[in-house]
């Protein structure tokens, strides 16, 4: 008998099969499809753009449900993906059954899965982002035997007709209320829409940026997952997006994930938080309570590739408008605990014994709670013109190169800072520190530097390599902060250009 209670699981699907997800088979699919009167499977995958393309099916009988489900169906690679030429490109997508969810915005009841890319040869394609983070995650434990597990912050602007009444306070709308946030409903209706298609969701907030501008108002919010495996947080993200943006359509309001939209407002972060796990169990912190050598290697790892891990979490040129001091972004190479002017963040763990909940409740008796399962640590650089699957598959590939390296625990050691070190009386300490790249252009000369470990032990394929630094390439941006800077006009047109990245 399963010993898993699944009553208040928001997927349906889950929750009427009474399975872990990882387990569905493709009878538990077909056995939910004919008892839940549903008529469509879409099939779902990213493309280059990181966006998701749905391929729909009307089912018409057994036969054929079960035909789609174990043979998938021929897709156009090279209009998906820049590196597939058209001459080879067919490709199968197979469905993913774990992923399986009820589509909450078909006009017919339809079931939802994400797929997998397979070549002529049946084998898994293994140049394209989904893949290439699978790669990632089994060669990180082969070398540590360890778990990568990874969750996302998710920041938006949400653009809605303004309010005379209860303004809020420009670019102090940090975990505002109603009715001086306008959009905490929007966002709670997205939060469980997430949850209902298979997300963890961890919380939601309003977020710092908030302004007003020509009778619209722009409102910053945050939905934060909870740390899954790697591959899965990669799926959550994706889905979240387009659930955000269909919301965000069917209710009259506008959605941007854009790093910057305007100049002297917070720009949009995709922070990526990660730990390590062994048997189930976070090895974040010693016995002591103190960051383990493990997670110490693993920030060894991001310090080391960081110049080049821009080059997939900031993939258009205002992406580098938003790596700027004092604007709770990072752009130098450096480490600390719960600091925001560092690129990698330690935030606040609960590393201690105390039962806080039986202070603040002294009705409540004492309980014992197990203080390392919430440690993680953070990546503040990224935005959403990520490939999720691309940038997580990077940082694996980091924390996989922490633990290869000898001297580790020295550059975690020779990197941590514990000032703000945009603060003008810490310009010594400023000056030892790398720098981020400062542009496309200059992301791809990192990549390019770093491309071998990359490609190491077959993770990222040359091909993928190439795309995205002639991708990058061929922003011509070198100049493009400056000229921007000087020409409001040109700041405005590439705010439109990338208004719908990633």
């Amino acid at each position: 008998m399963n010993a898993t209670d699944y009553t208040l699981h928001r997927n349906q699907v889950v929750k009427w099969l009474e399975k872990d997800p990882s387990t569905f088979t493709r009878e538990d699919i077909v056995n939910y499809i004919v008892n839940n009167d549903i008529t469509m499977v879409n099939f779902m995958y990213p493309a280059a753009d990181g966006r998701l393309k749905t391929l729909n099916f009307e089912i018409n009988d057994i036969d054929y449900l079960n035909t789609i489900l174990t043979m998938g169906e021929r897709v156009d690679g090279s209009s998906l993906f820049r590196h597939i030429e058209a001459g080879n490109s067919d490709l199968y997508v197979i469905p993913r059954y774990p992923t399986a969810f009820e589509d909450p915005f078909s006009t017919e009841p339809a079931l939802n899965m994400l797929c997998t890319f397979f070549d002529k040869s049946g084998r898994i394609l293994d140049s394209v982002p989904n893949a290439t983070l699978d790669k990632a995650c089994r060669e990180f434990t082969e070398v540590t035997g360890l778990e990568f597990h990874a969750m996302g912050e998710l920041e938006y602007y949400v653009i809605g007709d303004a309010e005379e009444h209860f303004p809020a306070t420009d670019q102090r709308n940090y975990h505002e209320s109603e009715p001086f946030a306008k959009f905490n409903d929007f966002r709670v209706r997205c939060m469980d829409t997430i949850a209902r298609c298979g997300g963890q969701i961890k919380y939601g907030h309003s977020e710092v940026g908030n302004f007003t501008l020509d009778g619209k108002i722009y409102e910053q919010n945050e939905i934060e997952f909870l740390p899954v495996d790697a591959r899965q947080a990669a799926d959550q993200l994706v889905i979240a997006k387009w659930v955000i943006r269909n919301m965000a359509r069917r209710e009259g309001l506008d959605v941007t994930f854009a790093p910057k939209i305007t100049t002297g407002k917070a720009g949009s972060g995709l922070h990526i938080h990660m730990r390590l796990m062994r048997d189930g169990r976070n090895v974040m912190l010693d016995d002591n309570l103190q960051l383990s050598d493990d997670a110490r290697r693993l920030i060894a790892g991001m310090m080391e590739l960081a110049p080049s891990i821009t080059a997939f979490g900031n993939a258009n040129p205002t992406s580098y408008f938003r790596l700027v001091p004092h604007q709770e972004a990072p752009t130098n190479v450096c480490w600390g605990d719960r600091n925001r002017s560092v690129l990698v963040r330690v935030p606040l763990g609960w590393n201690t014994r105390e039962d806080m909940s039986a202070i603040a409740n002294p009705q409540q008796s004492p309980t014992t709670v197990d203080p390392t399962t919430k440690q993680t640590v953070e990546i503040r650089s990224a935005d959403c013109s990520a490939d999720v699957y691309q940038l997580i598959a990077a940082l694996a590939v980091a924390a996989r190169h922490g633990f290869e390296m000898p001297d580790a625990l020295r550059v975690a050691s020779d990197t941590y800072v514990d000032v703000n070190i945009h603060d003008a009386a810490h310009a010594d300490r400023l000056a030892t520190l790398a720098t981020l790249p400062v542009n496309c252009a200059d992301s791809a000369s990192r990549l390019e530097q770093q491309r071998d470990i990359y490609e190491s032990k077959g993770v990222f394929s040359p091909a993928m390599i190439d795309s995205v630094i002639t991708r990058l390439r061929g922003y011509h941006d070198e100049n493009l902060a400056a000229e921007a800077k000087a020409d409001p006009a040109l700041m405005a047109s590439l705010v439109k250009e990338y208004f719908y990245c990633g």
